[in-house]
């Protein structure tokens, strides 16, 4: 190599070395309750394009989220299907103070296939003979589990479908047992029902304890100021508008 060329070269490396290096864009860490995730993905979609920070969901039941992030796992924001589970994170030191709010109410329906037995259309027509199996997320994790098991209650049917129940992990879970004709029916949160497939009737709201739904910041975690712009992301008018689209009802601002 020539000294000319030795030369190029050496003024290369030094203006490579002097050139800042551009710091990734930081990664927020979400657990997310089952119900929310067709919301989420597009809520998170639209602030990433926003913000520049890519958003991570880990979607699951509420229950099984939170032994997850006391076990320590590395969780930015936590957005839950009740206000009791962020409530206890917080009493435990979990939960960075002042972060929690209520974000939505849900909604829970009936909900069954168009091609399988003569409609569903009431909690009553689940003691049918035709239907044999009817899917539930677990009551231990899951607020709409626990809401559907209060729901069959109410209607004084418990005792007749309970040997009939399929259990789930979570909701998600739950609406993939009927929509592949493993059970007649499910009892689901109304955000994962989508127009035209299926058909599906709201349970009545004083049929259940209301399902408000809360978030909450995870003390401790690497982004916790992203975390709370994502937090008032959801909360401000373009999250209320995502959240009203899927059927949440949304709290006054």
């Amino acid at each position: 190599m020539s000294a000319a060329a030795r030369a190029l070269a050496a003024l290369f490396f030094a203006f490579l070395a002097a050139a800042p290096l551009r710091a990734a864009p930081p990664e927020l860490t979400v657990s997310v309750a089952a119900n929310l995730r067709p919301a989420c993905e597009q809520l998170g979609s639209e602030f990433e394009a926003l913000s520049g920070i890519r958003v991570l969901f880990n979607f699951g039941a509420t229950g099984k989220l939170a032994a997850q992030i006391e076990q320590g796992a590395p969780v930015d924001l936590l957005i839950a299907a009740d206000t009791a589970t962020p409530e206890s994170l917080e009493r435990q030191g979990l939960a960075l103070p002042g972060s929690r709010r209520v974000y939505a109410r849900g909604r829970l329906v009936l909900w069954s296939r168009d091609d399988g037995v003569p409609a569903i259309d009431d909690l009553k027509d689940l003691t049918r003979p035709e239907v044999h199996r009817v899917a539930i997320a677990d009551p231990r994790l899951s607020p709409y589990g626990q809401a559907a098991q209060e729901a069959l209650q109410a209607a004084g049917v418990w005792e007749q479908v309970q040997p009939k129940l399929v259990p789930a992990e979570n909701v998600t879970q739950a609406l993939q047992y009927a929509e592949t004709g493993n059970v007649e029916a499910v009892l689901v949160a109304r955000s994962l029902c989508v127009q035209g497939q299926g058909r599906w009737v709201l349970v009545p709201a004083e049929m259940h304890r209301p399902l408000d739904q809360a978030l909450v910041v995870i003390r401790g975690g690497p982004h916790a100021q992203e975390a709370l712009r994502f937090a008032r992301y959801l909360l401000g008018p373009e999250g209320r508008r995502v959240l009203q689209s899927f059927g949440y009802e949304v709290p006054e601002p």
